[in-house]
């Protein structure tokens, strides 16, 4: 009897970097078994100058399937982050994205350029507020500061997704009572990611599904190259977690991303 997830349409991943040139071999097989899988739509996050026309040329190549986003990584914040913010601010006045992303902090790779990636991340956050997009946060080892960054920069428009998700119940309420949703991936089915400690008490109607391809892969191919049509793996120990029908996830994690992204 066929698995009754591989049959659900209409999945979301909201964070792949499809684009990737880990892709360049099979990027069209990866894909089809994406949409086999149910997996629909895929959103990508621009990393910086280099991810560009890269990531641009699949979303042509795929258009309905990969729709791009804009920002500047706070991985590539480094002396000349001012003339990457500037192609940034450049593109999104040039033609429209789905969201500014990925853009945040981190505090695991380098300390180095601290004070400018808080820079660069108000500065895109603003960005979105004036296109009215959402935002799409990495916060590797910096989700109290990222929180606290951003607090004093929420208002009615702004809306958005703290990507990769592996914080704790008291920051997933703070990001929640700041109206943003926590993108949930192959963490959650890691023995020791911790999620099985939050999801239970978060609400499903601030949860999204992603994998970070090709980052992150769920078990049982963690260490492996991840893919979009993972999600329903991702889908199945998030279900299980939060004690809800495959179903309900599918339509209330989907519902969650139109929301955010705004496909009208």
């Amino acid at each position: 009897m066929p698995d009754p997830l591989s049959l659900m349409p209409n999945w979301t991943d909201t964070h792949a970097h499809i684009y990737s040139d880990e892709f360049l071999p099979d990027r069209e097989d990866v894909l089809s078994r994406a949409q086999e899988a149910g997996v629909e739509k895929i959103y990508m996050p621009n990393i910086d100058h280099t991810s560009i026309d890269a990531m641009l040329e699949v979303e042509m190549t795929y258009p309905g399937q990969c729709f791009a986003m804009m920002g500047l990584h706070p991985c590539s914040v480094k002396t000349d982050f001012q003339k990457e913010l500037y192609l940034v601010e450049q593109w999104l006045g040039k033609r429209k994205f789905h969201a500014v992303g990925e853009i945040g902090t981190d505090l695991y790779w380098d300390k180095t350029f601290w004070e400018q990636q808080k820079e660069a991340f108000v500065i895109q956050v603003n960005w979105a507020k004036k296109h009215k997009l959402p935002i799409i946060i990495h916060c590797r080892e910096s989700i109290d500061q990222t929180i606290e960054l951003l607090e004093p920069l929420v208002d009615k428009t702004l809306r958005g997704i703290f990507h990769c998700f592996s914080g704790d119940a008291a920051q997933a309420k703070s990001i929640i009572a700041m109206g943003f949703y926590l993108g949930i991936g192959g963490v959650a089915t890691f023995k020791n990611g911790g999620l099985d400690k939050v999801l239970p008490e978060v609400p499903m109607d601030r949860i999204v599904l992603e994998t970070d391809s090709p980052y992150l892969a769920p078990v049982p191919h963690r260490g492996k190259r991840n893919e979009p049509s993972y999600i329903p793996l991702i889908a199945n120990k998030v279900c299980y977690l939060m004690n809800v029908a495959v179903e309900e996830l599918q339509r209330t994690t989907s519902t969650n991303a139109g929301k955010i992204f705004d496909m009208k």
